[in-house]
């Protein structure tokens, strides 16, 4: 089934080269079936990249999903026009009367500041608290899994000496969650943050359960026993050369960086990337759709509203 997108958004054309199944607008509206209405609060400076990036995951399953893309109307945007966001974004303002079956947040590069002192942190909340009768399911990614796990539980993030960088092997901490349904005994997962959030805190909240973590980067995947709210601390979205090109751009900008571990071929920055989380993103996103959405949220939408677990 295709993933219903804006009529014209150029992330779309994209896409299309890969063979992922989309639907604009206009076509979607002749079919008389009920699409996943799925909200993207997309908090990355490059918006199109990431639109990509979400899209082609969540577009790779067997569901019809109808997306939303949300903006901040509490920040300020430098890398993204104000015409972008007229044709492809809507402020939360107008969908606030509004139920979805999922919302996705991606991470965001304020990871060392407070949370308090992000321009937009006050908007932030007052979506995640909208997000507990409003959606059936939030999925949130590196710094907006940070910024979930504080504002629901008052989980704190810690910095680190130097930046996580790099694809980390990552094992399951649990047997039977859906989530996890398909995953490998080990798996791979591309992080990139300079923050963390620590097992101990996790495990003190009796409603959240840890499924996946690594020896190397830690904390990965985090959900509540209702599986209502899903936290991954990195980024299973990335492109093949998304950290080759956060290397180079930190490199150029004569930042202290080392590498991406596990990365390039034989760890030498020279020679090309090799991919091995694809495969392992694809199936996380599908579960969360299929378990996590679809088979929970009700037919008639007005009916999200269920209450959260603390």
């Amino acid at each position: 089934m295709p993933i219903k997108i804006p009529d014209n958004l150029p992330a779309g054309k994209q896409l299309e080269q890969e063979d992922i199944f989309l639907m604009d607008e206009t076509h979607a509206y002749k079919q008389d079936i009920r699409p996943l209405k799925i909200a993207l609060l997309n908090l990355m400076p490059r918006k199109q990249v990431t639109e990509e990036q979400i899209l082609r995951l969540i577009g790779n399953t067997p569901l019809q999903v109808e997306v939303t893309l949300l903006y901040m109307e509490t920040h300020e945007h430098k890398h993204t026009s104000l015409e972008y966001f007229t044709n492809f974004y809507t402020p939360f303002a107008d969908i606030e009367g509004m139920k979805f079956d999922g919302l996705i947040i991606t991470g965001a590069p304020v990871e060392q500041m407070p949370f308090e002192e992000v321009s937009y942190w006050a908007e932030l909340t007052k979506i995640l608290s909208w997000c507990d009768k409003n959606v059936n399911s939030v999925m949130s990614i590196c710094w907006g899994a940070q910024a979930a796990l504080y504002y629901y539980y008052g989980i704190p993030k810690y910095p680190l000496d130097k930046k996580m960088f790099g694809v980390f092997p990552h094992k399951k901490c649990r047997k039977g969650e859906i989530l996890m349904r398909g995953f490998d005994e080990i798996f791979f997962t591309p992080h990139s943050r300079h923050t963390e959030i620590h097992r101990e805190d996790i495990l003190k909240i009796p409603n959240l359960k840890l499924l996946a973590e690594s020896e190397e980067s830690g904390v990965c995947i985090v959900a509540n026993e209702t599986n209502t709210r899903v936290f991954i601390t990195g980024h299973p979205e990335y492109d093949p050369i998304t950290l080759k090109e956060e290397y180079e751009r930190d490199l150029a900008k004569n930042l202290p960086i080392e590498p991406p571990k596990h990365y390039f071929e034989d760890d030498d920055p020279a020679k090309s990337p090799v991919v091995r989380w694809r495969a392992h993103a694809h199936i996380f996103f599908a579960n969360w759709l299929n378990y996590c959405v679809y088979q929970t949220t009700p037919y008639d939408i007005s009916k999200i509203g269920h209450k959260f677990g603390v």
